[in-house]
């Protein structure tokens, strides 16, 4: 009898805080400020799937409902889940938008930054956890998540195999919250009519009160009118384009955070013609051959600037990569753009390169490489893929960060046996006197023409300009 009363005792307590944190729903920061949009649908949804630009109040969003579910139904279990631990903790739980700004006072009971466990008032628990570890929720027993950038997750079993059979108790619903990308599973959910999944589509400016307008500009100024601001900005699922030599999936499939150590490296610039407000960007990008024989990407320092200004920006990439070379098309400016680049260091190891045929030639072999899934990308580089996923051979459009890509990636020689591999030997022959691939002389070698440099960079200092190089 006793034990009959106490548990009588504790399911009036659960009761009582599940009806004081109903009647407390409109005192939270989430109530009292979302937009119309950022409150959860009506119906019986499994899936509330919210893509929206940058600046939306995704975070806001996500971080409002958890709390409220978690505080509504006493002793359950909730996640939040985002692409690295940091994440979670950082922007999910401990930014300004996070779960805990969201809590009212007297709410929080106990915050484990180590453990990564929240636990409230009401005896909930809200487990932190890190989409990089795909089994982390095997053996939980949630009512619920929020999972956070889930287009920018690394593995899909994350969700398919450590959250989703997690998630049986009660009616289990889940907040999804995500800038798009057409990611597998993105698209599963979006093609589903079967009425479990709710899409709430934001754009950025529909939040324009609370965001800056430093920031505003700054948004407008990088993706404003370009494919691929409307992901970034006004949150559209971008597919691919037909006739475009790279696809989404190519440069997905294949996008890492490490690599391994690397047995050469190159700063790629495609120069332009004019500098001003509107004129051509300069292509700068880093690439490098690893010693598995696979290329990655490693950065995107493309600008609009003065030749002096996209010089020092290409030079500062070739220090801070640890370059052995900078190879720069020269069909445009001839020997002005190595003049611009010796002009800043002298003695930099520089080719340049004629590109003797046309783009879709030059850039075909490059994107066959990408199919074969031999070239990685180090991170994300928005501008420089929406070029590649956007251009259509032929168009008449020059893509600036493409070509200083494809420039990169020819140097790098990494075809054998096929016909890209004749393609490169015709772009840079190895070098004559050291034997270094895909390059032309003696004087552009990082080792055996330092000394020749090293003496030819005293002409270019006095105003000179030599014509004999590397004999």
């Amino acid at each position: 009898m006793e034990l009959k009363r106490l548990e009588a005792l504790e399911l009036r307590k659960l009761e009582a805080d599940a009806e004081k944190a109903k009647s407390q729903l409109g005192e939270s920061r989430y109530r009292q400020s979302a937009r119309p949009h950022q409150l959860p649908p009506e119906g019986d949804w499994r899936i509330w799937l919210v893509i929206s630009g940058r600046g939306w109040g995704k975070t806001f969003t996500g971080a409002g409902w958890l709390v409220e579910q978690a505080l509504q139904q006493p002793n359950t279990e909730w996640a939040v889940v985002a692409p690295t631990f940091t994440d979670v903790r950082r922007t999910c739980v401990e930014g300004p938008s996070g779960i805990i700004k969201s809590l009212l006072p007297g709410q929080l009971s106990f915050y484990n930054r180590s453990n990564g466990m929240i636990t409230l008032s009401n005896g909930s628990k809200i487990h932190m956890i890190s989409a990089e570890i795909p089994d982390r929720a095997r053996g939980l027993n949630l009512s619920g998540a929020w999972l956070d950038e889930f287009a920018a997750w690394q593995y899909e079993d994350t969700w398919t195999a450590g959250l989703a059979p997690a998630l049986r108790i009660g009616n289990p619903q889940v907040v999804i919250t995500t800038t798009p990308r057409p990611t597998k599973l993105i698209k599963e959910f979006i093609g589903r009519t079967d009425g479990s999944i709710v899409i709430t589509r934001g754009s950025t400016f529909d939040n324009a009160a609370n965001l800056s307008e430093a920031a505003l500009a700054e948004l407008r100024n990088r993706y404003e009118g370009t494919r691929i601001g409307r992901q970034e900005l006004f949150g559209e699922v971008l597919f691919d384009v037909p006739g475009a030599l790279w696809s989404l999936e190519m440069i997905e499939s294949a996008r890492i955070k490490q690599a391994p150590d690397f047995v050469r490296v190159v700063v790629a610039i495609d120069p332009a013609t004019t500098s001003g407000e509107n004129a051509d960007e300069t292509g700068i990008v880093v690439v490098a051959k690893g010693i598995d024989g696979r290329a990655y990407v490693l950065a995107d320092r493309s600008c609009r600037d003065t030749p002096s200004g996209w010089a020092h920006r290409a030079i500062a990439a070739y220090h801070e990569f640890n370059a052995d070379r900078v190879v720069a098309e020269k069909n445009q400016g001839g020997d002005m753009v190595e003049l611009t680049i010796r002009s800043v260091e002298p003695t930099i190891p520089f080719k340049g390169i004629v590109a003797k045929v046309g783009k879709r030639l030059r850039a075909e072999p490059i994107a066959a490489l990408y199919e074969q899934g031999r070239v990685s990308h180090i991170g994300v580089f928005d501008l420089l893929e929406d070029q590649m996923t956007g251009w259509v051979p032929d168009s008449g459009y020059s893509p600036d960060r493409l070509d200083a890509l494809v420039h990169g990636l020819a140097e790098l020689g990494l075809a054998t046996g096929a016909s890209a591999d004749r393609f490169f030997a015709q772009l840079a022959p190895s070098c004559t006197a050291c034997g270094i691939p895909n390059d032309a002389d003696a004087f552009n070698c990082k080792g055996c023409g330092l000394a020749l440099r090293e003496a030819t960079a005293q002409l270019y200092t006095s105003g000179i300009n030599p014509s004999h190089r590397g004999q």
